[in-house]
């Protein structure tokens, strides 16, 4: 898998029911310039064929790895338990239904080993069922702290690098969901920033029926991580849900006019 001293970037993939993407998904990790990688795709018990979609490209090329957990556990176990069979030096995540492009592993990790950083994000475009490109991209602030992710979380998943040897044997909260917002705020209260590289380097699939795209259900989960994971005063939890409200309302007119 490596032949040189370049490090090895662990590519931490959830995937459940996910035949419909997950070629996509898998064929934008063999198009990266940078080759040093592999991808483990954990399956969490599909019904569909994921499995056998993902057992083929298995056979192609041995930088794909398949792990089947025994039961439904949800992308939090799922994506630790990627973690933890891994063997990279950095871990990038992305999900079983959304894309990279071509020079985003390569862009990252230069852009990490330059400024010695440990948690870095990009900036992604928002993309169709069908594949198709919106207007709708989200920036990448130069840095982000744990105040600022607590009123609003900026940091999508499938742009996020991390470097294994400096964050250490953090892992994602085992909650159903909102567990990558849950991971982002556990790291910044660590006193790791995170640091946006200013390119769109990602695609950002709008499911319908997903859990992200339930607006009403985000904003529930979203109170739960202040007031219950984050365990905030009850004060304190109005005050970030405010921000959050406000600024999602703002990004909901913005990304409709752009779609």
């Amino acid at each position: 898998m490596k032949q040189n001293n370049e490090p090895l970037i662990s590519v931490i993939t959830p995937a459940y029911n996910a035949e419909e993407f997950i070629e996509q998904t898998i064929n934008s990790v063999l198009k990266q310039t940078y080759p040093y990688w592999e991808m483990i795709i954990v399956d969490d018990c599909s019904k569909d064929s994921t499995v056998k979609i993902v057992k083929a490209y298995e056979q192609q090329d041995d930088r794909i790895r398949l792990v089947q957990l025994k039961e439904n556990s949800g992308s939090a176990v799922a994506r630790n338990t990627a973690m933890d069979y891994a063997k990279g030096d950095y871990f990038a995540f992305l999900d079983s239904d959304d894309q990279w492009f071509p020079e985003k592993l390569e862009k990252q990790l230069r852009f990490m080993e330059r400024n010695d950083i440990a948690f870095s994000f990009t900036k992604y475009v928002r993309i169709h069922e069908d594949g198709t490109e919106t207007r709708a991209i989200t920036e990448a602030p130069t840095s982000v702290g744990y105040d600022d992710l607590m009123k609003h979380c900026v940091i999508g998943c499938l742009t996020v690098m991390l470097d294994r040897k400096k964050i250490g044997d953090l892992r994602m909260p085992n909650i159903r969901t909102r567990q990558d917002y849950a991971f982002w705020l556990k790291l910044t209260r660590k006193g790791f920033l995170a640091y946006g590289l200013p390119e769109v380097l990602a695609k950002y699939r709008l499911v319908e029926g997903s859990i992200s795209s339930n607006k009403v259900k985000v904003a529930k989960q979203n109170w739960y991580l202040y007031h219950h994971i984050e365990e905030q005063s009850l004060g304190k939890s109005i005050w970030y849900f405010s921000h959050y409200a406000l600024i999602s309302i703002k990004n909901i007119i913005k990304y409709k006019i752009k779609s």
